[in-house]
């Protein structure tokens, strides 16, 4: 059986980011705002041949047995059109903004994918 952690890198390399950088953009009472971002110090390539896929998030709230799935972005323009790989003029960025509300203490998990470089994987408390 496949351990999926173990395909989870998260540490990053001085050239390229690829871990999600989790955010806390505001909390209201019991309601968390945050904003996921891969490639905050040093952009990440958004290319045809090299790009973020997408961004998961999770929240473990302390003391359960599963996280819930907060949301999900998928990036699905990286320069590609008609007339050749990265001949477009429309490039998504890999950046998500959720919302949600809990009553609990616990965990952010944000997963991403990199077409080149796999799966990456980051946590906050809050």
């Amino acid at each position: 059986m496949i351990d999926l952690n173990a395909l989870y890198q998260a540490g990053d390399w001085a050239k390229e980011k690829h871990v999600p950088v989790i955010e806390v953009i505001g909390k209201e009472g019991n309601k968390i705002n945050i904003k996921v971002v891969v490639g905050k110090e040093i952009p990440h390539p958004n290319t045809t041949a090299h790009h973020i896929a997408w961004i998961d998030i999770y929240f473990q709230p302390d003391g359960s047995k599963y996280p819930y799935q907060i949301g999900k972005v998928e990036f699905v323009a990286h320069g590609a059109s008609t007339d050749g790989a990265d001949k477009s003029t429309v490039y998504t960025e890999p950046v998500g903004s959720f919302s949600f509300k809990t009553d609990k203490r616990g965990v952010i998990i944000a997963l991403s994918y990199c077409n080149i470089h796999g799966l990456w994987r980051n946590e906050l408390a809050v």
